[in-house]
C-alpha cells in the first residue's frame, strides 16, 4: 500500500477534493473513506480494514479500485491540454484559407512549441508541411523542408522502433516455449536492429523504447549479448528513463509505460535475489496484473509477472493465498487463445493456483480446457510440461486410469524428443509412477532422494514442474491417497 498512500499524499488538494467529492457523489463511501484515511490518517491495513469491516480480499478490491480511480482522473488531466493542441492541429487548414500570413506562421510558430514539448512527432509534420507552403517564395523555405523531411524520418523511426518492440516480445514467447537457439539469435538480431535505430535520432522517446527491449534481453535471455548492444547498466537506466518520464510528465505513452518499468524493476532485483528492493515494486504491479497482462503485450513479456508471482508465493509459503486473490485480480481481463505462449502461462498459473488450494478437480479443468483451446504442438517441451501436471492432479484425483494413459503419453513423447531434453519431466513422472505403483513399502523413502535431484534441474524454458513444490506436505498426501484407493 506504501506507493497508492504516497500518490495520495501528493496529491494537490484540488484534486484530492474532486477525487474524493466524486467518490462519494458515486455512493462509493467506503473508497472515499480509504482515500481519506491515506490523506489524512496514519493507520495500519488491519486497523483500516476493522474500521470498513471488510476482509483482506475486499479490502484488495476495495484499495485496487481507488488507485484505478485514482489514475483516471490523473489521466484526464495529462488529456486536457494535450487535447486542445490537438484539436488546433486539426484546424491548421482553416487558418492557412482565413488569416494573414503573418497570423498564420505565428499560430504555427507557437504550435510547433506545443507539439515538440509533447514529443508529437505526426503532427509536427504537419505544421513544417504548411510552414514550407508558406514560406516557398522566402529563404526559410529550405529550413522548413529539412525540417520536415527529418520529422518524417523520425517519425518512421518510432514506427519501426515500436514494430520491432512488438516482434521481440512476440518471438519471446516462442523462445521460452522451446529454448530454441535460431529463436534467440533472432531476439538478439532484433536488439541490435532496434539499438541501430535508436542511434539515428537524439531521441528520448527511442530510447525508453530501446530500454525496455534491452533491460528485458538482459534479465531473460543474453546478459552478455545486450552487454555488447549497449552496455550500460541497469539501474542507471532506470534512473535515466524515470527523468525523461518525469520531464515528459504530459505524455500519455510515458504515463503508461511508468507500470512496464515498474515490472522490469521488480524482475531485475528478482533476478538478483534481492527479494527486499523488489518488494517495492510487486505491490504495485500485482495491482495491475490484469491490465498488464491484457494491454502491455507489444511493450514487454507481461506474462513472466505470472511466473515471478508464484515463485514469490512459493518462497515465502504464501501459494495456498493465491486462489482467493486471483477472483478480483483477473476480474477485467479477457483471455486471448491467439496468443498462445501468454495463455497458457496465464491458464498454467490459474492451475497451479487452485493445485495449491486443494481444488485438483478445478486446475485439471484448467488444463483440460488449455488442450482443447491451443495448439501446442509447435512447443513438444511445453506440451509435455502441461501434460505432467495434469497427470499429478490425476493422481490427486486417484483417477489412475487417466494417469496412466497421460503417463504412458508423456514416456512415448520423451523417447521421440530424446531423454538429455527433458530430465526434469522424467524425474517428475518417475515420482508419479512410485506414488501409483502396486508396491506399498517404502514409497516416501524412494521418493525423497529424487526431490532434491528435481529441484536442482537448470529449466530454461518454461516449466510448470519446476513450480510444483514437492515437500513433505505434498509426498504424505500424494502417498495417503494412493494407499487409500489401494486398500
Amino acid at each position: 500500500m506504501a506507493k497508492l498512500k504516497n500518490i495520495v499524499k501528493q496529491l494537490s488538494e484540488k484534486d484530492y477534493k474532486a477525487i474524493y467529492d466524486s467518490l462519494i457523489e458515486s455512493n462509493a463511501e467506503k473508497s472515499a473513506y480509504l482515500l481519506k484515511s491515506l490523506r489524512e490518517r496514519q493507520l495500519s491495513e488491519n486497523k483500516v480494514m476493522t474500521e470498513l469491516e471488510v476482509n483482506a480480499n475486499a479490502y484488495y478490491t476495495l484499495r485496487s479500485r481507488l488507485n484505478l480511480k485514482i489514475e483516471e482522473y490523473l489521466m484526464q488531466q495529462l488529456e486536457s491540454p494535450r487535447t486542445d493542441v490537438l484539436r488546433k492541429v486539426a484546424n491548421i487548414t482553416e487558418i492557412l484559407f482565413t488569416k494573414k500570413k503573418t497570423i498564420s506562421v505565428a499560430t504555427l510558430k507557437k504550435l510547433e512549441k506545443e507539439l515538440i514539448d509533447y514529443d508529437l512527432a505526426n503532427e509536427l509534420t504537419i505544421i513544417y508541411k504548411s510552414l514550407k507552403k508558406l514560406n516557398i517564395h522566402s529563404p526559410d523555405y529550405f529550413q522548413y523542408s529539412q525540417l520536415y523531411n527529418r520529422h518524417v524520418a523520425y517519425m518512421l523511426a518510432l514506427d519501426k522502433a515500436e514494430d520491432l518492440l512488438a516482434d521481440y516480445f512476440k518471438k519471446y514467447g516462442n523462445f521460452l516455449f522451446s529454448n530454441d537457439e535460431v529463436e534467440k539469435l533472432g531476439l538478439g538480431l532484433l536488439l541490435k536492429e532496434l539499438t541501430n535505430v535508436s542511434k539515428l535520432y537524439e531521441s528520448h522517446r527511442l530510447y525508453v523504447y530501446k530500454s525496455c527491449m534491452y533491460v528485458f534481453h538482459q534479465l531473460f535471455v543474453d546478459a552478455d549479448e545486450a552487454n555488447k548492444e549497449g552496455g550500460e547498466p541497469i539501474e542507471d537506466i532506470f534512473a535515466k528513463v524515470q527523468k525523461i518520464f518525469d520531464s515528459y510528465n504530459l505524455d500519455a505513452i510515458y504515463y503508461h509505460l511508468n507500470l512496464v518499468f515498474e515490472f522490469l524493476k521488480l524482475e531485475y532485483y528478482n533476478h538478483y535475489k534481492v527479494y527486499r528492493q523488489a518488494e517495492k515494486f510487486f505491490e504495485e504491479v500485482n495491482d495491475a496484473a490484469g491490465n498488464l497482462l491484457s494491454n502491455y503485450s507489444t511493450y514487454t513479456f507481461p506474462a513472466q509477472f505470472l511466473i515471478s508471482k508464484l515463485e514469490r508465493n512459493m518462497r515465502m509459503g504464501t501459494e495456498a493465498e493465491l486462489y482467493e486473490e486471483n477472483e478480483n485480480l483477473f476480474i477485467d481481463y479477457e483471455p486471448d487463445t491467439q496468443d498462445v505462449p501468454r495463455h497458457t502461462i496465464y491458464v498454467t498459473y490459474r492451475s497451479l493456483a487452485c493445485h495449491y488450494a486443494g481444488k485438483h478437480d478445478e486446475a485439471a479443468k484448467f488444463l483440460n480446457n488449455l488442450l482443447n483451446e491451443v495448439s501446442l504442438k509447435k512447443y513438444p517441451l511445453t506440451y509435455l510440461e502441461i501434460k505432467s501436471v495434469l497427470a499429478l492432479q490425476y493422481v490427486l484425483l486417484k483417477d489412475f486410469e487417466l494417469f496412466n494413459q497421460l503417463s504412458n503419453s508423456i514416456q512415448r513423447q520423451i523417447r521421440l524428443l530424446g531423454k538429455d531434453e527433458c530430465e526434469n519431466i522424467q524425474l517428475f513422472l518417475k515420482i508419479l509412477k512410485i506414488v501409483t505403483s502396486e508396491a506399498k513399502k517404502e514409497k516416501e523413502k524412494k521418493i525423497v532422494p529424487i526431490v532434491p535431484k528435481l529441484a536442482a534441474q537448470q529449466v530454461k524454458y518454461f516449466a510448470p514442474t519446476m513450480l510444483v513444490k514437492f515437500d513433505d506436505a505434498l509426498i504424505k498426501k500424494l502417498i495417503e491417497f494412493t494407499e487409500v484407493s489401494e486398500d
